[in-house]
């Protein structure tokens, strides 16, 4: 069974993500095997709201190159949650704006 801490590993904080607070959505870094449901699911326990939908992005690694050295960035998972229209907005990204 996934911990809630495992399935949402961190907040995105991004200037594109912070202009969605108004209107009740926040992005997060969530684990890349996690659906739509336990995430949703995590969100409202840990926050303690009411989530009306979740969308999710697979993000692609990417080439990069330092030097003569070249790789490849990490893929991961964001998900988008939009909370409802009477649930209360997460505190943690108030105190951002």
């Amino acid at each position: 069974m996934k911990m809630l801490q495992d399935i949402i590993i961190a907040p995105i904080i991004s200037e594109s993500s912070m202009s969605g607070i108004e209107g009740k959505k926040y992005a997060f870094r969530v684990q890349a095997d996690a659906t739509k449901p336990e995430i949703a699911a995590a969100v409202e326990k840990m926050f303690k709201v009411s989530v009306a939908s979740v969308n999710t992005a697979n993000m692609k690694r990417k080439p990069k190159r330092v030097g003569v050295h070249a790789g490849y960035t990490a893929e991961w998972k964001k998900a988008y949650v939009t909370l409802t229209s009477d649930s209360k907005p997460i505190e943690f990204f108030e105190g951002l704006n």
